[in-house]
């Protein structure tokens, strides 16, 4: 009995995802879940640690000041 294994192979790629062109490439690779798997990471700071990452009370509370902006009026004793 012979196994046939598959030799997997990786290709890397940078695309910059803030031009049209890149957002493009993205949408077309995403459609081919099957073979490619695509990973955002957070941008890393000097000292090597994720950027700023918010925590579930700062979230709500820039979503409740946005809400506040836009309706008027402050939403959270409602």
């Amino acid at each position: 009995m012979k196994l046939n294994f598959l030799n997997f192979m990786n290709v890397t790629a940078h695309i910059d995802v803030s031009t049209p062109k890149g957002r493009k490439i993205v949408r077309e690779l995403e459609r081919n879940k099957k073979v490619v798997k695509i990973e955002n990471p957070l941008p890393i700071d000097k000292d090597g640690f994720p950027e700023k990452t918010y925590t579930l009370e700062e979230s709500f509370e820039k979503l409740w000041d946005k809400m506040e902006e836009h309706y008027g009026l402050d939403l959270r004793g409602l």
